[in-house]
């Protein structure tokens, strides 16, 4: 598939009602895995890309670098990639605009977008600001030649910034302005999750991390989501993993976490099925 083939699949696969996973990978080795595994499209973490750099999240990876490393995701698939672009490495629409225009040039068929600052004493932006660069992102991936699927986060709910009304208010905004995907993550309860799911007709994407874990693909197709991401959460388990094998061998000399592991050639054999 081409570019744009892609696009229109990305785009197709967003139903309401009937959602899709789009796991968020990490790496390349973790893409390759995970469509090896019969994913229909990924998508990037910022949280976890900046975790394999040994670093926080939030504002620690640059514009360069994030889409250089989303160009090595596409290369390596062969489905649909889509990306975490944080707040879209700038303040100013135009910066936005143009941060979608260069994930398009790196063969990507969407991004997701947040109304978040970077800034720790003031975590969003105030809303008209935030309409604005949604509508500078949406303006400038409509310009292209390609379907390229913009998501508008709202995320001022996980970081304490509004309460769910705001949130709902601001992702009407942004489907007003054309968004093609909304999303507020990690929402208080379920119940709000649908609140936020019936208050739109754009497609939503929810996040299966936290406490949302315990909630099936099925009771999130009742909701009437249509899309399901993970996170950074695949990452943060890896890094887990790594703590608890770790701890118990260098504190007490435990190697037998280490039996666990997968079957080195069986990691191989699902790469090679995930290549593009």
């Amino acid at each position: 598939m081409d570019q744009d083939d892609k696009c229109t699949l990305f785009r197709e696969l967003h139903i309401p009602g009937d959602p899709f996973i789009i796991p968020n990978a990490y790496d390349v080795g973790s893409a390759k895995m995970l469509a090896g595994l019969g994913a229909k499209a990924i998508a990037t973490t910022s949280s976890g890309f900046a975790f394999t750099l040994g670093r926080p999240d939030m504002g620690n990876v640059s514009r360069d670098e994030m889409l250089d490393h989303c160009e090595d995701m596409v290369r390596a698939v062969g489905i649909p990639v889509s990306a975490d672009l944080e707040n879209g490495f700038a303040d100013d629409p135009d910066g936005v605009a143009e941060t979608v225009e260069m994930a398009a040039e790196v063969g990507l068929v969407g991004c997701t977008l947040e109304d978040s600052t970077m800034d720790p004493t003031h975590p969003s932006y105030d809303f008209d600001v935030a309409v604005a660069r949604m509508a500078a992102a949406v303006e400038a991936a409509e310009a292209l030649p390609i379907d390229f699927t913009v998501c508008a986060r709202a995320d001022g709910v996980m970081l304490g910034a509004y309460d769910v009304d705001e949130a709902i208010r601001r992702l009407q905004a942004f489907e007003t302005i054309g968004a093609h995907v909304v999303y507020c993550p990690m929402p208080p309860s379920v119940e709000d999750l649908a609140k936020i799911c019936s208050s739109v007709s754009t497609p939503v994407n929810v996040l299966c991390a936290g406490k949302f874990t315990k909630y099936s693909r099925d009771d999130f197709a009742k909701i009437g989501a249509a899309r399901i991401s993970i996170g950074g959460a695949l990452a943060r388990v890896t890094h887990g993993i790594v703590a608890d094998i770790g701890t118990a061998m260098l504190a007490s000399g435990d190697f037998s976490g280490l039996g666990k592991a997968m079957n080195g050639g069986e990691v191989d054999k699902m790469m090679k099925a995930g290549e593009a």
